[in-house]
C-alpha cells in the first residue's frame, strides 16, 4: 500500500470539501449570505450571545458582527435583549422563524447529501462513515 503525505492528502481533500460545502449551501436556497446563515446558526447553538462574543466565535470584526446582526434582526430571524450583566451591550437569540429556517437549511443540505450518499455501496458507506469520524477529530483538535 503506498503511503501518502499529510501535504498531498491536504491537497486533494481541500477543494473536494470545498466544493460540497458550497454545493450544499447552494441547496440550501433562502437570501442568507454564508456569513449570515454561519452568525445565525451559532447564535441558535451557543445563544443568548453579546455582539462581541458572536464576532469572538465567528473570527470576525465587531463591526462586521453588528451589521450582519442587523441585517438578521431586520429579516425577523434573530431578537435583541438588554444584557442584564452590562446594559450597554445586548443580547441576541434566535427568533421562532430563525429557528425555522435554520431547520429547514439543514433539511435541505441533508436531502441534498443522502440523495448522493444512496447512490454508495455498503463499503463506501462505511469508509464515508470512518471519514467522518476522522475529519471530527481532525477539527476538535484545531479547535482555538
Amino acid at each position: 500500500m503506498q503511503t501518502i503525505s499529510t501535504t498531498d492528502l491536504a491537497h486533494r481533500l481541500r477543494p473536494v470539501i470545498a466544493r460540497l460545502a458550497r454545493r450544499m449551501r447552494q441547496q440550501a436556497g433562502g437570501d442568507l449570505s454564508p456569513t449570515q446563515g454561519a452568525a445565525l446558526n451559532t447564535v441558535a447553538c451557543h445563544g443568548p450571545l453579546t455582539p462581541s462574543e458572536l464576532a469572538a466565535r465567528e473570527k470576525i470584526q465587531r463591526p462586521t458582527a453588528t451589521r450582519v446582526l442587523a441585517r438578521l434582526e431586520e429579516a425577523g430571524l434573530i431578537q435583541r435583549t438588554a444584557d442584564p450583566a452590562d446594559r450597554r451591550s445586548s443580547l441576541v437569540s434566535t427568533t421562532p422563524a430563525g429557528t425555522d429556517l435554520l431547520a429547514s437549511v439543514r433539511d435541505r443540505k441533508d436531502a441534498y447529501l443522502a440523495q448522493r450518499l444512496d447512490r454508495l455501496s455498503p463499503e463506501d458507506l462505511a469508509a464515508l462513515d470512518r471519514a467522518a469520524g476522522i475529519l471530527e477529530r481532525v477539527l476538535e483538535e484545531g479547535a482555538e
